[in-house]
C-alpha cells in the first residue's frame, strides 16, 4: 500500500515538474551594467572593488545578471527572478545616480551595514556561487569604499540634501 502511494505521489510530482516547464520564463535581466545612471559615472570604483561587486553583487543589484544553466528550469527561473527583482528594488548599481542624494547616501550606509552583519551576499547565493563569498579583506575594502563615497558626498553636497526628509 505504501509503495503504491509513493509511486502515485512521484508520478504526480513528475507530471507537475514537466507541466511547469511550459509556464513562461521571466525576461532576463541583461540590459547591461553601465548606463547613464551607473554608480561608476559619478563615483570612483577601483578595479579591486569592481571585481568584488561583479562577483558578489551585480547579479542581483544591477541590470546585468549572469545566468547559470539551471535558470532555464522552472520553478528555479521564477525563484531567481524574484530574488533579482527584490535585489534591484533595494539597490541597483546600474540606476544608482537616478536616486535622490539622500537615498544614495542611505544605500551606501546600508552597504556597510549589510556587509558588517554578514547579510550580503545572501547565503543562498554563496552556497551556489562559492566565489561570491567575501573574505575579511574584501569586506573591509567594500566597507572602506562605501565610507569613502559617503565622505565624497558629505564634502560635495549640503548636509540637508543627504538626509531623507520625514513626511508629515
Amino acid at each position: 500500500m505504501l509503495k503504491k502511494i509513493f509511486k502515485t505521489v512521484a508520478l504526480i510530482l513528475l507530471v507537475v515538474l514537466v507541466l511547469i516547464q511550459f509556464y513562461p520564463k521571466p525576461a532576463k535581466n541583461e540590459s547591461g551594467i553601465t548606463g547613464e545612471n551607473f554608480i561608476g559615472n559619478n563615483f570612483p570604483i577601483s578595479d579591486s572593488v569592481n571585481k568584488i561587486l561583479t562577483k558578489a553583487c551585480y547579479d542581483c543589484h544591477s541590470n546585468q545578471t549572469v545566468y547559470p544553466w539551471y535558470t532555464s528550469i522552472q520553478p528555479v527561473a521564477l525563484f531567481l527572478n524574484d530574488h533579482i527583482v527584490d535585489g534591484k528594488k533595494e539597490l541597483n548599481f546600474t540606476t544608482f545616480t537616478s536616486y535622490s542624494l539622500a537615498r544614495q547616501f542611505k544605500k551606501l550606509k546600508e552597504v556597510e551595514e549589510m556587509i558588517n552583519e554578514d547579510e550580503m551576499p545572501l547565503t543562498s547565493y554563496t552556497l551556489i556561487h562559492r566565489d561570491a563569498s567575501l573574505n575579511a579583506a574584501e569586506k573591509q575594502l567594500l566597507i572602506n569604499w562605501s565610507k569613502d563615497l559617503r565622505q565624497i558626498m558629505t564634502d560635495k553636497y549640503p548636509a540637508d540634501s543627504l538626509i531623507r526628509k520625514k513626511k508629515i
